[in-house]
């Protein structure tokens, strides 16, 4: 079993409430209450430099497309390569639904 080292019952709680929204206009809503217009957008670039990271693009591909700096994009792949395993998992999945 995955022990966290971010773990605790505050987590848990968010996570929970995360995982009880029902549809993209409830996460628009809840994001937009629950972070700023930059921590969403720099978590969404994050998320876009996975998916770039794991097709194949280069650094340089996915700077000028992302406007992420290289230390983020860097970030991004050590997490892709040593990391939890979250990105992965998600990416697999998306994959998986898209060939459905």
């Amino acid at each position: 079993m995955y022990e966290s080292k971010f773990k605790c019952q505050a987590n848990d709680d968010l996570f929970a409430a995360i995982l009880d929204l029902r549809d993209e206009e409830e996460c628009y809503r809840f994001f937009e209450d629950i972070m700023t217009i930059k921590e969403l957008q720099s978590i969404a670039q994050r998320w876009e430099v996975a998916r770039m990271l794991a097709s194949g693009q280069t650094y340089g591909e996915i700077e000028a497309a992302t406007k992420a700096s290289a230390a983020t994009i860097s970030r991004v792949n050590k997490c892709l390569q040593y990391g939890a395993g979250g990105y992965t998992a998600v990416l697999k999945r998306m994959k998986e639904q898209e060939s459905e």
